[in-house]
């Protein structure tokens, strides 16, 4: 064989070593590598960080992207299978509801000691001021309770205060998401989202996490009040009311009921073929996971949102029934969405978030707790609309053995001034210390936790942050708030960010 010359040999060895080096070709090469890189560490998951911040493993469930909603065991023994949370949207005033301070009454007209040059939220300030309402000792426990809530006051004996309440926020929106989602930003998962998120649900025809809105409208921060965040869009809480039912969930007036189910019947099929096709499609499961609990709500839904089978006694007991006037009307619409989430707490809907008040409709403090102006006027419609219905529920949840493995959360934004605002007969602005209570599932019933100082005015004892209120929720549903995680754009986020504390002084 003739051997080849050694100038061509080394030409045509030139020439492939050209084309390796080629633009064209290093591109196509390196995005093929570039590729492969990116599919691997998809496939070994997204975890570069061996622990969280707190120090401990995170923990993720294990979602089935077709089943988003399937139960999941909790880290540890719970003490609750449910959330049923009350919201009331604009602020109240924890010196005219449950924190009672006979400092402030003997007081009344004088200046907040130091706070001569305090400018709040809306300006300066005023005398301090006494609640207009007289406070009374409720139940065996003595707690002293506003006449503005008597109802609730009956049942100081079943309820968990806490006084010491601080926030970070004195500005209404992002207040609501601080109480929501740990975070005053946007963007971020509420607590039902994460709490879906983390254990599922035991009723696979209704939503995992349900919204309320008050019948008055939506509160402030809307739908970001119950946004799943950067969580799977599948852990978005579901908002209807007792007034409003879900949007586009009847079927279409002159498609009969054999044909829709007919329609539904075939494109479960095309779906499956798909998906066995694409197996690793896991949005396309998602989707069509969404699409099969939208047909299954149409059947429990409706006979959910039906109270005409709710007995007298029991639309008597909420008041659902006391309309013909202002105030009336407003409490028969708040009860009927009362019964509503019991109705869903009743079927295992994991987390319910209830609001009493809306963004502002009519002017300020008329759709919601935000007194700046005229607080006796203001208030003395919002109490009535939230008190009963609101003991109600609670008394409803007892006898129908619910509320033993229920924990009702009733809470608001940041509380309100112990002084009135300059020229005002209202009280500004105050996330400094603040009421909120619990009830329910292993709770230390007819207890007070922290307290503010002599005025009302600032959380001083047994401080609790919204980050421990959060990792106590998480607590008693079972879940290690350290290690609930989602690894979010290079950090495990958590819905307690890297703060809170479980406050097991208020745990039966």
């Amino acid at each position: 064989m003739t051997q080849m010359p050694r100038s061509l040999h080394a030409l045509k060895s030139l020439q492939s070593l050209q084309a390796l080096q080629s633009r064209r070709r290093f591109l196509v090469e390196g995005g093929f590598g570039l590729g492969a890189i990116a599919l691997r560490a998809l496939l070994h998951g997204q975890d570069p960080a061996p622990a969280s911040i707190a120090g401990k493993a995170p923990i993720r469930p294990l979602l089935q992207p077709g089943r988003p909603y399937t139960p999941r065991a909790p880290h540890h023994i719970p003490r609750a299978k449910n959330v049923l949370v009350i919201f009331c949207s604009g602020a109240v005033s924890q010196i005219d509801t449950f924190d009672y301070k006979p400092e402030l009454i003997r007081c009344h007209g004088e200046a907040l000691p130091g706070g001569e040059k305090l400018i709040t939220f809306q300006g300066g300030q005023g005398a301090l001021t006494k609640s207009p309402w007289r406070f009374r000792p409720r139940g065996q426990s003595g707690k002293m309770i506003s006449d503005l809530v008597p109802h609730i006051g009956a049942l100081a004996d079943k309820i968990c205060f806490i006084h010491s309440m601080q926030g970070k926020t004195n500005t209404h929106g992002p207040g609501e998401n601080y109480l929501s989602t740990g975070y005053t930003l946007d963007g971020f998962p509420s607590m039902g989202a994460w709490i879906s998120y983390a254990l599922g649900s035991e009723n696979q025809d209704l939503p995992a996490y349900v919204a309320i809105p008050d019948p008055r409208g939506k509160p402030q921060n809307s739908v970001n009040n119950w946004a799943p965040g950067f969580l799977p869009a599948a852990f978005q809480g579901t908002d209807f009311n007792a007034r409003q039912p879900i949007r586009n969930l009847a079927r279409p007036t002159g498609i009969t009921a054999t044909d829709d189910a007919a329609t539904r019947a075939y494109l479960q099929q095309l779906n499956e073929r798909h998906a066995a096709n694409f197996p690793g499609d896991t949005e396309l499961l998602a989707r069509m996971a969404s699409h099969e609990l939208a047909a299954r709500m149409q059947q429990t839904i409706p006979a959910i949102a039906d109270l005409t089978s709710e007995p007298q006694h029991i639309l008597d007991l909420y008041g659902a029934e006391s309309s013909g006037s202002k105030i009336g009307d407003l409490r028969a619409g708040y009860a009927r969405n009362c019964i509503l989430a019991r109705r869903l707490v009743e079927r295992g809907v994991r987390f319910v978030q209830l609001f009493n008040g809306a963004y502002q409709t009519g002017g300020e403090g008329v759709s919601n707790w935000d007194g700046h102006k005229d607080l006796l006027a203001q208030y003395s419609v919002h109490g009535p609309v939230l008190d009963q219905p609101t003991a109600g529920l609670l008394i409803d949840l007892e006898q129908r053995g619910l509320l033993a493995e229920t924990l009702v959360v009733w809470c608001t934004e940041f509380g309100r001034m112990p002084s009135f605002q300059q020229g005002a007969q209202g009280r500004d602005h105050n996330p400094n210390g603040f009421t909120c209570w619990l009830a329910g599932a292993a709770v230390k019933q007819g207890t007070s936790h922290g307290a503010t100082d002599e005025f009302g005015y600032r959380a001083v004892e047994n401080v609790v942050s919204v980050h421990d209120f959060h990792a106590t929720i998480l607590h008693l549903l079972g879940l290690d708030h350290e290690r609930l995680c989602y690894y979010h754009n290079g950090l495990e986020r958590r819905l307690t960010d890297v703060e809170g504390r479980v406050v097991r002084e208020i745990l039966a």
